[in-house]
């Protein structure tokens, strides 16, 4: 599916690998609406790309479906990109007891709730419009992380939340697929994130180490690029792909 004309979302897009993602797809000639909880972040990023700022929270229905609202004036949404979630570790069990339940529910709510109510709101709305070549209306990617597969202790809520994502990908495209809108998934590893880019450099080297090949953090630019792959790849669907340089990761 082609890029250039369409509307498109990106959660998470005022930093970190949503605003690579969305540098990318305005590159590509997509009017990008930033959805970011960050209001001066995503009007910030708006400005920079030509786009829209659309602050909120991706567990608000409220929120996305303004987001919705503003990505389809003037040209249809036909692509969303997740990428908005938190990851704070905490263990099961920890030195104060058990791991409060609303930390667990907090980080589910956040990373699997908030990506399935930006696709349920957004793919209705895709799903209205003519299709395109190939009877495409759309195309989804969600963010989920390698840390669903080889999750280490303190990610309980995180794998999980990220774990639930891969789960869902087969289902929804499937669904989805009458419609004409594609549903894929990247699973990443380590990347230079902001939070990762604050560490020291002897810190990020030591976990670029960890990495097979090449033996560095990812570059978000990488991510955006699998993201642009997804999109424009029209037999993509229903996959779940795992962009980390080969890493496998430590129980810690």
């Amino acid at each position: 599916m082609k890029i250039a004309g369409c509307g498109a979302i990106v959660t998470g897009g005022g930093s970190g690998l949503g605003q690579a993602v969305a540098r990318v797809l305005a590159a590509e000639g997509a009017i990008v609406t930033v959805l970011d909880r960050n209001a001066k972040a995503a009007e910030a990023m708006a400005q920079e790309l030509g786009g829209r700022a659309a602050s909120g929270d991706v567990t608000s229905e409220a929120d996305v479906q303004k987001a919705v609202d503003i990505a389809d004036d003037g040209q249809p949404l036909r692509i969303v990109v997740n990428c908005a979630g938190i990851g704070p570790p905490e263990k099961m069990v920890g030195r104060n007891g058990p791991m409060p339940l609303a930390n667990f529910e907090t980080v589910i709510r956040v990373n699997l709730i908030g990506t399935f109510n930006v696709m349920r709101l957004a793919a209705a709305r895709i799903a209205a419009h003519d299709p395109v070549e190939d009877n495409a209306r759309g195309a989804i990617v969600n963010t989920a992380s390698v840390a669903a597969y080889d999750g280490q202790i303190g990610q309980a809520a995180y794998s999980a939340s990220k774990g639930g994502i891969v789960g869902m990908t087969l289902p929804v495209a499937r669904e989805l697929a009458r419609s004409g809108i594609r549903v894929n998934t990247i699973a990443p590893g380590i990347f230079k994130t902001p939070l990762l880019a604050s560490l020291p450099e002897e810190a990020q080297e030591s976990l670029g180490h960890q990495v097979p090949y090449p033996s560095r953090l990812g570059d978000p630019a990488e991510f955006a690029d699998a993201v642009r792959f997804l999109i424009g790849n029209q037999y993509m669907n229903g996959e779940v792909i795992r962009l980390d340089g080969s890493i496998r990761m430590a129980p810690k």
